[in-house]
């Protein structure tokens, strides 16, 4: 019988009974010690720390029983509970959205076939294939550029006053607009899609080359003044990788290298020094080209296929004005047609001017900013097409509050100088003049206030986008009504 107190001796004390501490007068344990040499006992293991989801709500002991489930709280769908993630929701309206297209889709294979030809396309843009009148517009623009380059030269030299100068270049400009106009009024052997092509290049060249003059005066002025002032080149990096380069001063940048860059880069205003891409990504420009190529091919066989049997179904309600047969081609419309206008945006905002900007080394890649969330109608006209509204900006809107305009005032004359362009780009090459394109853009005026006046937050962005689905289809079928009766029914009744 060895010495039960020596060093290698343990013993087990068994304790009396005590109450629990959880659970409030539940059933007594018995708990069982080691106790070490000399008869101390260890302190016991700490107890596990309750877990917080299943304590968080209730203050007393969980033990068997819960005797709390419930605290106060707000339903998801409450504004004031705080939850935002709708993405299920979203997932579901995303399939709901191309299942009942598919459905559409089906109906319109089975009611009228494949109705896709690219052959067609050809006839589209040529009458006869020995003839290329858009073609040649095209190449003649070359003219009024180096008209206006060669205005530029004789300015810089003082050979030139700037009153003589200013007239040589409203001239210029205004034969820009008015060439083309009454070549594709004129002329029988151009297509209507032609002329939209010849004219949309001679509205770009106008709107270029009036950045031109004025960035040049610009010079001219700050160097008649004795105050240009170099400026440090940036050393931060730049997008697409910073890249060192040669700074060109006026009047240096008047070569012919420096006009054509700036007449073929994705921007519609002029500066002396660009900023440049350190290198052209060749697998970035193969996926542009290779996108532009599909979405080409899909905007042609959607209109083929998709829109032209509704428009044409839509003759026949507008003659004999039977309304609710208008609103439900209407309907039926805005659908194709706003599909076609969101893969038009990819296409050429992303796809196109990208890949131009990346054959060119252009380093400002800000085409369009996110429209998508406009809560406003200003907004989005803002974002949507950023070259033209940098354009207007800095070319119209802040030089007429320079000379003491109001903002309004201001305002309302870019929309009437874009209404004008809308009207010019459309009216001209169908040969009829309706002002339904003039009227859509000046609209967007009182348009712009109801939408801030009466809803804000995602009920605006509802509204912008309910005036975009909408009010395109409304104003393609008001042209191609006209065009119909114009060139199908009168020639018909005069016979």
């Amino acid at each position: 019988m060895g010495d039960r107190g020596g060093a290698g001796g343990s013993r087990r004390r068994r304790t009396g009974s005590r109450p629990s501490s959880q659970g409030g007068g539940g059933p007594a344990e018995e708990e069982v010690r080691d106790v070490g040499p000399g008869g101390d006992a260890p302190a016991p293991a700490p107890a596990p720390a309750p877990d917080k989801d299943e304590n968080r709500d209730s203050d007393v002991g969980s033990g068997h029983w819960d005797l709390r489930c419930h605290r106060l709280q707000d339903s998801l769908f409450s504004s004031d509970s705080g939850f935002s993630n709708y993405r299920g929701i979203l997932n579901w309206c995303v399939v709901m959205l191309i299942l009942s297209n598919a459905r559409l889709f089906l109906e319109n294979l089975i009611k009228y076939g494949i109705l896709v030809d690219p052959i067609q396309v050809v006839s589209l843009f040529l009458k006869d294939p020995y003839s290329w009148p858009a073609l040649c517009l095209v190449i003649v623009a070359n003219v009024f550029a180096v008209a206006a380059f060669q205005v530029e030269k004789r300015l810089a030299a003082g050979a030139l006053t700037e009153q003589a100068g200013l007239l040589l270049h409203v001239v210029n400009l205004a034969t820009i607009l008015c060439f083309p106009a009454a070549v594709a009024l004129l002329l029988e052997s151009i297509t209507p899609v032609g002329s939209v092509l010849a004219l949309m290049v001679y509205t770009i060249l106008f709107l270029k080359l009036v950045s031109y003059r004025d960035v040049n005066l610009w010079c001219r002025e700050r160097r008649a003044k004795a105050k240009a002032k170099a400026k440090a080149a940036s050393a931060g990096k730049k997008a697409n990788g910073g890249a060192a380069q040669h700074t060109v001063s006026y009047p240096d940048n008047l070569t012919y290298r420096d006009l054509y860059y700036f007449l073929l880069a994705p921007t519609l205003c002029y500066e002396l020094n660009f900023p440049r891409s350190p290198r052209i990504r060749k697998r970035f420009l193969l996926r542009r080209l290779l996108e532009m190529l599909f979405l080409t091919q899909l905007q042609v066989g959607l209109i083929q296929q998709w829109m032209v049997p509704t428009i044409q179904n839509s003759m026949k309600p507008f003659k004999d004005m039977d309304y609710s047969r208008i609103i439900e081609r209407l309907l039926k419309l805005a659908v194709p047609n706003h599909l076609i206008w969101l893969i038009f945006f990819y296409w050429f905002f992303h796809s196109c001017m990208n890949a131009v900007a990346e054959l060119m080394q252009f380093g400002d890649r800000e085409f369009y900013r996110d429209w998508w969330n406009s809560e406003s109608v200003t907004y989005f006209w803002q974002n949507w097409n950023i070259p033209v509204h940098k354009w207007c900006l800095r070319h119209f809107y802040k030089p007429m509050l320079r000379r003491g305009s109001s903002k309004w005032v201001a305002s309302t004359g870019v929309f009437f100088a874009s209404a004008f362009f809308h009207e010019y780009l459309v009216s001209i090459p169908l040969h009829m003049f309706r002002l339904w394109a003039f009227t859509g853009m000046m609209a967007q005026i009182p348009l712009a206030w109801i939408v801030s006046r009466f809803f804000q937050g995602n009920y605006g962005n509802a509204a912008v986008w309910l005036t975009l689905i909408i009010g395109q289809p409304v104003a393609v079928l008001m042209y191609v009504h006209d065009y119909y009766v114009l060139n199908y029914e009168a020639p018909v009744a005069g016979a």
